[in-house]
């Protein structure tokens, strides 16, 4: 075999190598979820989240990560109650093709005060918080993120105070 040949199949095969890795962390793994009548948001002073209803909803989530959920919705009302504030809100991207969820510039929203961040649901597994952005007009957006709880257990440290234990 010639080196010229030998070079083009390791070539061909980073860019098929590349490609596959490219689809799988970007397609493969998401699924859109069924349109949805209600939201879980956790009101200011409880544990347990209530269902709140949404006029519009598109959703995506994998089961290979617990942080993979991403979600656009509208609420049908506007809320009758408040709502507990989420202390360390970090919205995640989403792919490019679940083009309703813009990560940036929810996180910029946030930054200037057009849109508050709540809980919509804590520890829905160890760790793992799922938060919601509402707007003033009825938009929102969800996403799930590590908690301090699983932030200090994923990385081998002491539970803070107050946090769960872990499953074993």
């Amino acid at each position: 075999m010639s080196g010229r040949l030998v070079g083009i199949v390791l070539l061909a095969a980073a860019l098929i190598g590349g490609a596959a890795m490219y689809w799988l962390q970007v397609h493969a793994f998401y699924e859109r979820l069924p349109a949805q009548t209600h939201v879980a948001l956790t009101p200011a002073g409880a544990v347990a989240p209530v269902a709140v209803p949404v006029a519009a909803f598109e959703g995506i989530d994998s089961d290979s990560s617990p942080i993979r959920y991403r979600a656009c919705f509208t609420l049908a009302a506007p809320p009758v109650q408040a709502f507990a504030p989420h202390p360390d809100p970090t919205p995640l991207n989403a792919p490019r093709w679940f083009s309703c969820f813009d990560a940036r510039a929810i996180g910029a929203a946030l930054a200037e005060g057009r849109a508050q961040a709540v809980l919509a649901e804590g520890n829905i597994r160890f760790g793992i918080d799922r938060v919601a952005v509402l707007f003033p007009d009825g938009r929102g957006y969800a996403w799930t993120q590590i908690n301090r709880c699983g932030q200090a257990h994923f990385d081998g440290n002491p539970l803070p105070p107050g946090c769960p234990p872990p499953p074993s």
